[in-house]
């Protein structure tokens, strides 16, 4: 088993309960951990035997895109996806971080993590 990790994806959307932050948006991060079984393309350098990041990115922006009210609602949507999308996937671990959420409060991040 092998941990392959997308950290930092950054992105600005429109979630929240609040309809300034569905109107204003907001800086997110995204991580993703992987477990994975990928001897055959450590073995054979062929990026079809492993998780193609570029896919990973591209699925969690699409994800991303779609306004939600709960980052917990966008977080499991990303994992389900990515999951369902790569076969070599054993488990993983999505995290999506809200920066600056409008709290009474001076707050750097929320976040919220999911595992599958």
């Amino acid at each position: 088993m092998s941990l392959i990790a997308i950290e930092g994806m950054q992105f600005y959307a429109h979630h929240g309960y609040y309809k300034e932050e569905q109107v204003l948006g907001g800086k997110y991060t995204v991580d993703i951990y992987m477990n994975v079984e990928v001897n055959e393309a450590s073995l054979t350098d062929n990026l079809e035997k492993t998780i193609n990041y570029e896919e990973v990115y591209k699925i969690t922006k699409a994800e991303m895109e779609q306004r939600s009210k709960l980052i917990e609602h966008v977080c499991v949507r990303i994992a389900q996806r990515v999951k369902n999308n790569f076969t070599q996937i054993q488990s993983l671990k999505v995290r999506v971080s809200k920066f600056q959420p409008p709290l009474k409060g001076n707050v750097e991040r929320v976040f919220f993590e999911t595992e599958l």
